[in-house]
């Protein structure tokens, strides 16, 4: 008997976070940003989405897109907050479940549905539930594997439900667009189409040396993908990290500025996820690169207080890059958060005079939302506040 693997993801889930908390930007163009010079997009709404305006964007290009777009900041203690309730909320059904990011995660649902008549009906009212429970919306894929599980969620969205059999492969996967398979890298795509792969049924059935040369050894692996023969493990082990870090081969040797920016963008992304399910805060940001010769270069940056934050890490990265490589023909690049903490025992370390020292607006407001939130009142403000001085945060 297949397993029965679901894979559950939260629509637009830092937008739509801002939205539980603050109710009347339901249904308004929404960004999640910084407002900096380097400022960039998180999160768009669907509503922004439909001004051309997606995540990675600088924002003052999505502000030119939709003047009248409104933008937030990252509340981390929002998102923690609603991604352990989604997670504790699919416990309900599983204690078989694998963590993907903060907003994602597969579950093993082969016990819990073993005597389900009605998979379908099954998880409209799992979805119902947390909607009503959280306010969080989200697309659900049912499948034997985690890939087409996987594969699946992202079909319908927002609120869908797609439930894929081995029968159905054919049906359902192969008309896809080539772009949208998962494994498949924004690089490699374009690089496929131009060798006629238009859809995931071409690669399917391409068995060309030109294809395999693109490919590589994945290749092997996306074509048992794509025959039903992936994983249906779901991987529910903990470890905890030294370093989160990711790192991405180019298809080419590239000194492209804007293909390099929008790479590294992408790694600090991978990252600060990573950190932020992990549950950790990391003081050192690391940029590693390496050029159209294979030598490997690396260049480090020590910031006063620890973060996982998607803006944090990407601009330093980016100030790395700036200073030390623009120019450079490279291959690979990589971003990596280290001398990591747990984000509790921080806050339970810091005194009192350690806030006072570092003034950073953003840290500040997390502790002190931190401690709030533990005495549901608010007991802490900030010491400038005592003090009149208006012009410290």
């Amino acid at each position: 008997m297949s397993r029965i693997i679901m894979h559950i993801d939260l629509n637009c889930f830092y937008a739509r976070a801002q939205v539980i908390k603050e109710p009347e930007l339901e249904g308004k163009p929404l960004i999640i940003a910084g407002s900096t010079r380097r400022g960039i997009v998180s999160t768009a709404s669907y509503e922004a989405r439909k001004f051309g305006i997606n995540s990675a964007m600088p924002t003052y290009m999505a502000l030119k897109l939709c003047p009248n777009v409104i933008v937030r900041d990252c509340d981390f203690n929002l998102y923690h907050d609603l991604s352990t309730k989604f997670f504790n909320y699919v416990r309900k059904y599983t204690d078989i479940i694998e963590i993907a990011s903060i907003d994602e995660c597969y579950a093993d649902m082969t016990e819990c549905m073993k005597n389900c008549k009605d998979p379908e009906l099954f998880l409209k009212e799992l979805q119902k539930h947390l909607f009503d429970e959280t306010k969080l919306m989200c697309s659900i894929g049912l499948a034997p594997t985690k890939f087409l599980a996987k594969m699946a969620s992202d079909i319908k969205k927002p609120m869908g439900i797609t439930i894929i059999r081995k029968k159905d492969i054919k049906n359902i996967i192969w008309p896809l667009p080539i772009k949208d398979m998962f494994g498949i890298g924004k690089k490699t795509y374009p690089r496929l189409e131009k060798l006629g792969v238009k859809t995931i049924g071409d690669l399917a059935k391409n068995d060309t040396i030109e294809v395999k040369k693109t490919l590589g050894k994945s290749y092997y692996v996306l074509k048992e993908w794509l025959e039903g023969k992936g994983s249906d493990e779901v991987i529910t082990e903990y470890q905890d990290p030294k370093s989160i870090g990711n790192s991405t081969t180019f298809l080419f040797d590239t000194d492209d500025y804007e293909e390099i920016r929008n790479m590294i963008y992408e790694k600090a992304v991978d990252v600060s996820k990573r950190a932020q399910k992990e549950k950790k805060i990391g003081s050192t940001i690391s940029l590693m690169i390496k050029d159209s010769e294979f030598r490997t270069f690396s260049r480090s940056e020590t910031i006063k207080m620890p973060t996982n934050n998607i803006e944090d890490i990407y601009n330093v990265a980016i100030k790395l890059y700036d200073d030390n490589f623009n120019g450079k023909v490279i291959r690979l690049v990589g971003v990596t958060l280290s001398n990591l903490s747990n984000i509790k025992d921080f806050y339970v370390q810091m005194s009192f005079f350690d806030i006072k020292q570092h003034r950073e607006k953003c840290a500040t407001k997390l502790l002190i939302n931190e401690l709030n939130n533990k005495y549901k009142k608010n007991v802490f403000i900030k010491a400038s506040e005592l003090e009149g001085n208006k012009d410290e945060d």
